[in-house]
């Protein structure tokens, strides 16, 4: 099977500086993107060219380079709220990825709503990130912890959510898209029922942002965090999408330069409104210019075209591996493929299985995938995740099956002494 015309793959990979970058062993097939993606050579343009035409602070600069820089700050939003569909640019601010949003929530937001004998509810199936600032939350606030389960690793479905739910629920923290499996929840449907309760949702759109449309007004969530370094922009750059309602209530994150409006040794602060209330200090401000050229660029090839590349790699992968002794896929991918495909290999560790595959070339995650709890519940020790990005190949997914044939217990821990599993 050769790769379809959903993206022009030969060009789309022409952009990305790294995939020409010579090594010193077999061509890297690059099959880590759920943990982080590439970077196309207009995103790293645009880095480069903020700190050599508008590198200056904002917003407290009265010459022409700092209104530039603020210029190019604010321009980003702009086109963060147009990719999400957000109603207000003040409902867009940076941060420096999902982690730092959910913590910024949990000490903010959920702070103030949350008290002895409450309810927070999480899926089965979060990233730590999306699991362990409520966790946190609840053992500071006296509250209960409330899992929907997710041992099928199918999506949750809403009733299994409004089971739940209780008169004590306070908040609902849920994955748009499990970053084990790739597992895609009807978030709308998830918010529809919380909202019903009068609960506040909140929703992990790491996995998400990268595969799929997001609407947010569609959704309807109260809140929808992101990442950049796994949609093609910088590291250390991410964004939390919050109703301008409550995200006008919200005390400070941090405090500092920025976030007030004039400061006297004996008189009470005064916050600034608006988004600079939570970006406190300087902000990575490249880093959101070049996260906007991301998202620009991705619209740019089609999210259609994108979604249809997921969905070709995702069933491709999943009938290769079928014909693969003792590997097994887990959950369904196929069923809405969002660029990840999952897989056990029996009697071997998936430490074993990765390192073989990365001795062949091949780059993929193995083990818990920050999801521990997740794994428990699936009844497995870890897995071997295989994520697509716009610039994978059927080639690849062929050289994994090639390789995965060949694969035997015992190799990676001896070719790699002192590592430790979990």
């Amino acid at each position: 099977m050769t790769d379809t015309a959903a993206l022009p793959l030969a060009s789309v990979r022409a952009e990305f500086p790294f995939l020409d970058t010579p090594d010193h062993g077999p061509p890297l097939a690059y099959l880590d993107n759920a943990a982080t993606t590439q970077k196309p050579r207009y995103v790293l343009d645009a880095l480069i060219d903020y700190y050599t035409t508008a590198n200056s602070n904002i917003g407290r600069g009265f010459y022409e380079l700092s209104r530039r820089a603020t210029t190019r700050y604010e321009q980003a939003r702009t086109v963060v709220r147009r990719f999400l569909n957000a109603a207000h640019d003040d409902e867009i601010i940076f941060t420096r990825g999902t982690t730092d949003a959910m913590n910024l929530l949990a000490d903010t937001f959920a702070a103030r709503i949350v008290g002895p004998g409450d309810d927070v509810v999480v899926t089965g199936m979060e990233h730590n990130s999306n699991l362990l600032p409520w966790r946190r939350l609840c053992e500071r606030h006296g509250a209960t912890l409330r899992v929907v389960p997710a041992s099928t690793g199918l999506p949750v479905r809403p009733e299994d959510l409004a089971a739940v739910l209780g008169h004590r629920t306070r908040l609902v923290a849920l994955t748009h898209v499990s970053n084990v499996l790739g597992t895609v929840n009807p978030v709308r449907d998830l918010v529809r029922v919380a909202h019903e309760r009068g609960v506040p949702v909140v929703v992990d759109g790491a996995q998400a942002v990268p595969h799929l449309p997001v609407d947010v007004q569609e959704i309807g969530a109260d809140f929808y965090c992101f990442s950049g370094h796994k949609v093609y922009g910088p590291m250390g750059s991410g964004v939390l999408y919050g109703r301008r309602d409550l995200l006008a209530d919200l005390p400070p994150y941090q405090v500092g330069g920025g976030t007030v409006k004039g400061v006297a040794h004996h008189a009470p602060v005064s916050y600034v409104l608006g988004p600079a209330r939570l970006e406190a200090g300087t902000p990575d401000i490249a880093a959101a210019v070049a996260l906007a050229a991301a998202l620009t660029w991705l619209d740019r090839l089609g999210r259609p075209a994108v979604r249809a590349h997921d969905a070709q790699l995702v069933r491709y992968a999943v009938d290769a591996l079928h014909n693969v002794d003792r590997v097994r896929v887990v959950g369904d991918p196929a069923a809405d493929p969002a660029g990840i495909v999952s897989i056990a290999v029996d009697g071997l560790h998936p430490y074993d299985v990765g390192g073989h595959l990365d001795r062949h070339g091949i780059a993929v995650r193995s083990g818990v995938h920050c999801a521990s709890a997740f794994l428990d519940e699936l009844g497995l020790l870890g897995t071997v995740r295989i994520s697509f990005a716009v610039y994978s190949t059927t080639a690849e997914i062929d050289r994994v099956v090639a390789a995965l044939r060949t694969v035997r217990a015992g190799e990676w821990t001896t070719h790699y002494p002192g590592i430790r599993f979990r």
